[in-house]
């Protein structure tokens, strides 16, 4: 086993993520659980009020799924730190420095190949974990551009706000504006709290967002919500922002001959839901127990894909379904969205619902894998493949 990575130093690349318990099962699985919830924040409840009526339209308690469950939120940093010190104490040799370009299956094993045409060697499987943008699973799927995307940016944790260290909080107007605020905990042990905050904005909106000028962009936020006053007086450039842009796409099958695809390698989209990183883990994990399982490789990998196909295909479809009532320019969208879907969401049997759709539990994340793949609502070492 080998892993190639892109930076001369490996490094991770991103703002704050959400780790619902399907992918904290992920991480109490590899013994990482602990620790990553040292790091990270707490998050019991997911918050939305719609301006200027303040009427709340998004509210999402784990405590309806019973058992303790929650999420953490972390910072891509601390989850990074864990997996590369796993990784590496497990002795799995780094190449840095490189940039995939291509894989060549003419031969009897698959051939992968650096930018600059090197042979980086040949293998029996390429695991593409490359991302959205990866050169290996170009044309596997249609993409569909996604309008909206978010600019985001990592900021000290406003000290003696009224915001909930323990909820993301989110304000809207309509669709068309949008301002998230996320604890994500530390970066490591020693370093302060941190809060990663979000601004919704679309594609086409750059060029005249930066043309503007920050302190326009600062007040149209504090216009929206005055409490992230100390928020945007941490923001002193626009380079402290970065423009995430997305993309809508779902491979018909995560592998071919010699080569998988996972995480966003085989499939993207918005990151409303909060699933990123957590398909992600349980893809890792399910192509782990399908080659532990299955001695013949295409075997392994057909087991693999029906593994994660229903999970795959829920969160795809929720997320291309529900993203537009939170970002696009309908006015009819969101208005369903606060009268109607809202006030049945707060129904006791609304709240579950919701809250089982939102931790990734609405069905197994990994089919035939026993208890789900899920945290902390079974202790660590429980969750076996079923007979």
């Amino acid at each position: 086993m080998r892993i190639f990575e892109r930076f001369q130093t490996p490094r991770p690349v991103g703002s704050g993520l959400i780790l619902q318990p399907t992918g904290l099962g992920v991480l109490a699985e590899l013994g990482l659980h602990d620790r990553i919830a040292a790091l990270g924040a707490r998050i019991e409840r997911l918050f939305g009020r719609v301006v200027p009526s303040q009427r709340v339209v998004l509210d999402v308690r784990y405590a309806a799924l019973g058992g303790g469950a929650h999420a953490i939120a972390v910072h891509r940093a601390a989850l990074f730190g864990l997996l590369h010190e796993a990784v590496v104490a497990a002795g799995i040799p780094i190449t840095a420095g490189v940039t995939i370009a291509a894989l060549d299956r003419t031969g009897e094993r698959a051939v992968l190949l650096a930018s600059d045409g090197m042979r980086l060697g040949d293998f029996d499987l390429v695991v593409d974990a490359l991302g959205a943008n990866s050169a290996l699973a170009a044309g596997i799927a249609r993409r569909t551009v996604l309008e909206y995307g978010a600019l985001w940016t990592n900021v000290p944790w406003p000290a003696g706000t009224s915001m909930r260290p323990d909820a993301l909080e989110q304000r809207y107007r309509r669709a068309s504006a949008m301002a998230g605020v996320l604890p994500v905990g530390r970066r490591a042990a020693d370093e302060p709290l941190l809060a990663t905050f979000f601004w919704s904005l679309k594609r086409s909106q750059v060029p005249s967002w930066k043309a503007r000028g920050l302190a326009a962009w600062k007040a149209d936020v504090v216009q929206l919500w005055p409490e992230t006053q100390s928020v945007v007086d941490a923001i002193d450039s626009p380079e402290q922002l970065t423009f995430a842009q997305y993309d809508h796409f779902t491979a018909p099958r995560p592998y071919s001959e010699r080569l998988v695809h996972v995480g966003d390698s085989g499939r993207s989209t918005s990151p409303q839901l909060g699933q990123g990183a957590n398909m992600a883990l349980l893809d890792a994990m399910a192509l782990s127990l399908a080659l532990q399982a299955h001695e013949n490789l295409r075997a392994a990998l057909r087991a693999y894909a029906r593994m994660r196909y229903w999970h795959v295909r829920l969160f795809q479809w929720a997320s291309a379904t529900f993203t537009p009532f939170y970002q696009s320019d309908s006015r009819v969208l969101p208005w369903l969205r606060d009268w109607l879907a809202a006030p049945a969401s707060r129904l006791p049997i609304g709240e579950r619902v919701l809250a089982r759709l939102v931790s990734g539990m609405t069905v197994p994340p990994i089919a035939g894998v026993k208890n789900a793949m899920t945290a902390p609502l079974d202790p660590p070492g429980s969750r076996l493949p079923a007979g």
